[in-house]
């Protein structure tokens, strides 16, 4: 494969996460999820209990968006809402057993879309382009909420 130009950066980055969003639906629908739906469970297993405000900011997504999103995946049986312990006004959205149970599955799919992305790489290779990426993250990152990347540690 030719190595295409630096300008075109943008566009294979793009192309890149669409297509990766089109696997992650694909093997989203084994569990009856779309890749938003996905994405909020992942987050949500991850933080345990956390609020809408909070979803909506790591998933870049709209509030109201986050609320829709919640409530079929609540009717689902994927998650649940829950009183906050010292604010009656907000909620708190936790997993289900269900969404508990079917984690580790879910991870291992996501495991599967990423070494077909990355089939025909080396380790050295692999572990480049994850560098190079996550640099590219914090580079731009000096506007954003540091909460967008929590686990992203750059090393020199």
């Amino acid at each position: 494969m030719k190595t295409p130009p630096i300008d075109q950066f943008g566009l294979l980055l793009h192309d890149a996460a669409r297509l990766l969003r089109k696997r992650f639906d694909a093997r989203g629908e084994e569990h009856g999820l779309s890749s938003a739906q996905w994405r909020l469970l992942v987050k949500v297993v991850r933080e345990q209990k956390t609020t809408q405000a909070r979803l909506a900011e790591l998933m870049e997504i709209e509030p109201i968006s986050v609320s829709r999103l919640i409530d079929r995946m609540e009717q689902a049986g994927w998650v649940e809402r829950r009183p906050h312990e010292t604010d009656r006004r907000v909620k708190l959205v936790a997993p289900t057993e269900k969404s508990l149970a079917a984690y580790s599955s879910i991870k291992a799919a996501a495991g599967d879309v990423y070494s077909e992305a990355m089939a025909g790489l080396d380790d050295s290779q692999k572990q480049a382009l994850v560098s190079a990426l996550a640099r590219v993250v914090e580079n731009l990152s000096s506007d954003e909420p540091s909460s967008l990347c929590p686990d992203l540690k750059i090393q020199a």
